[in-house]
């Protein structure tokens, strides 16, 4: 099933996100439709909070390579089923935490809460994260690049950070505005 996703300055994606008490077969239908929004809305990653059920879950399905991202990008604007050579690797984290970071870099990020925006952030390119999968089992791994970036943009979402929040004040207004008068439209 695919869900609603809210849109930025919808107060509701300010909302920090509580833990998974246990994973169950809601937990699991609740995954399988974030997966199916995500992939109809052409996402790589999408938190649970950005479709108002404010829990510590997040998918994400990021290709092997920035020309692998690029690849997708240019399939999908050109409505092309040419992605055969792009492998998929679906990934869900419950109640995730990022154990270590290191490195830094500047990566143009978009998301599916600010549709139509990009925006150049630094983060960290090398992460280390714990997390429960869908069948409740406990995980580690080590990212980084555009899974480490996509991660931690992910789980910015579940504290109740967007990615325009890392740009000047000046932008964050520009783009406030900009929304509010395409909202009025």
């Amino acid at each position: 099933m695919i869900l609603p996703i809210l849109h930025y300055p919808d107060p509701r994606l300010r909302t920090k996100a509580k833990e998974v008490d246990a994973v169950n077969d809601k937990t699991r239908i609740l995954v399988k439709n974030m997966f199916e929004t995500m992939y109809a809305e052409d996402g790589i990653g999408l938190a649970a909070t950005q479709i108002n059920q404010h829990l510590q879950i997040v998918v994400m399905d990021v290709p092997d390579s920035q020309d692998d991202y690029e690849l997708l990008l240019k399939n999908r604007k050109n409505d092309s089923d040419k992605e055969t050579n792009i492998q998929h690797h679906p990934l869900c984290f419950i109640n995730p935490k990022i154990t270590t970071i290191s490195g830094h870099e500047k990566h143009i990020e978009g998301c599916l809460s600010v549709p139509g925006f990009q925006a150049e952030v630094e983060r960290s390119n090398q992460i280390t994260i714990e997390a429960l999968n869908e069948q409740g089992e406990s995980f580690t791994l080590h990212a980084s690049n555009l899974l480490a970036v996509c991660i931690q943009h992910e789980l910015d979402h579940l504290k109740g950070i967007l990615f325009v929040d890392y740009l000047s004040k000046l932008k964050q207004k520009r783009l406030l505005e900009k929304t509010k008068k395409v909202i009025k439209d």
